[in-house]
């Protein structure tokens, strides 16, 4: 049985054929089917093939391509996708005991997010494609990792509802404990899997977590936006003087005096306050920091948040450069993929100026390589980080 077959208006075709792998709405000439996430083929205008994907009758993102051509998508194809997606991970980090296993269209499997930590997996299925194949999905899990004794889903975000997706999470096999801890960067960690944030810890952060233990020896450091202690711990673990974590969730705060406990870093500690609001405290108070890290969570979902976030990030460095004497350095960090990385150097630089402070860019960095950015999206690149130098 051949598969339905979807026509792009014409002209449409170029992004798609470059390698992007989403197909709009408004780019179609010919509907989708009313089956959520059935199989079809694109082709463009002329009758070329685009490749094949799961559709969706009434999403903005009306077929999320599948980088290829396939009659039939079932258990064996996701087990080989993501075997090729573990054995980049363990070539990129090799021993690590928590590591993203799946990042979605950088997989070339749009949708789909799977995490592991030690033995347990969280998977996320953003998009009604991969709902519908939850139970393929989740026994190419159990193929490709035999090892794993439990699975989450963390199917709760909102964006499912764009999907016409219920929001649910839970156990959907095996067992997990209330708390699955692993090691990163040395430091031991316990993670709500079923109830902490996103998949339960923001990985993406790994290898700049390990930059901040690597500068921090003999500092006092201040880490802004601290969820369960990330950099917190790795300064305090590489010999900060002194690390304090701030964030506006109790329960993540408590979670992070948790962990600086079960690592015996005393000279760790966390506060539960307003970010914005303790940075201006600290300035009233005439308070200073060696290093100052801001890694917000993102600030705008959709471009009409724009400019909110451009006045957010303005607001956080120009009151964190007030903290930093010279020779100290300014940690800036952005999740939000609306802003790119020039854009928000010009606003450090255009804060800085303001202060009539210098600064030099000493280094850089983004997300960590268990979540590779596939080049003709650029929706997978979003995660930036630098580190400024204030020039004595």
């Amino acid at each position: 049985m051949s598969l339905p077959t979807l026509r792009l208006k014409p002209h449409e075709h170029h992004r798609i054929a470059e390698g992007h792998l989403w197909v709009f709405r408004n780019e179609l000439a010919t509907l989708p089917p009313e089956e959520m996430g059935a199989l079809v083929r694109v082709e463009s205008s002329d009758g070329r093939s685009l490749g094949t994907g799961f559709s969706h009758p009434t999403s903005k993102i009306a077929v999320r391509l599948l980088g290829g051509e396939f009659e039939t998508v079932d258990t064996a194809f996701f087990a080989h996708r993501i075997g090729q997606a573990i054995r980049l991970r363990q070539r990129l980090l090799p021993g690590e005991q928590a590591w993203r296993v799946v990042f979605g269209e950088a997989d070339l499997l749009s949708g789909l997010i799977i995490d592991r930590y030690n033995t347990t997996v969280v998977m996320q299925m953003l998009a009604a494609g991969m709902d519908v194949r939850r139970e393929m999905i989740i026994e190419a899990i159990l193929q490709t990792m035999p090892d794993v004794t439990g699975i989450v889903e963390r199917n709760s975000m909102k964006v499912r509802e764009k999907e016409g997706l219920d929001l649910r999470d839970g156990v959907v096999w095996g067992t997990v404990p209330d708390r699955v801890r692993f090691e990163e960067n040395g430091i031991l960690i316990d993670v709500d899997l079923v109830g902490g944030q996103k998949t339960g810890y923001f990985l993406d952060q790994k290898v700049n977590r390990a930059t901040i233990a690597r500068l921090s020896a003999g500092k006092r450091v201040l880490d802004c936006f601290c969820n369960v202690g990330g950099f917190a711990l790795n300064a305090a673990n590489g010999s900060a003087v002194e690390a304090l974590g701030i964030d506006s969730s109790a329960q993540a705060i408590e979670h992070a005096r948790h962990h600086a406990e079960i690592n015996g870093l005393e000279h760790c500690h966390f506060e539960q306050a307003n970010v914005f609001d303790l940075l201006r405290q600290h300035v009233d108070e005439g308070r200073q920091w060696d290093i100052v890290i801001l890694d917000p969570p993102s600030f705008a979902k959709s471009r009409s948040a724009l400019q909110g976030a451009r006045a957010g990030y303005a607001e956080l460095n120009r009151t964190a450069l007030k903290l930093i004497p010279p020779g100290g350095l300014l940690v800036s960090a952005s999740c939000t993929q609306l802003v790119p990385e020039h854009e928000l150097m010009d606003i450090v630089y255009r804060e800085a100026a303001r202060l009539r402070k210098r600064l030099r860019l000493v280094h850089r960095s983004g997300q960590a390589p268990d979540h590779p950015v596939l080049l003709a999206m650029p929706e997978t690149l979003y995660l930036k980080f630098l580190v400024f130098d204030v020039i004595d």
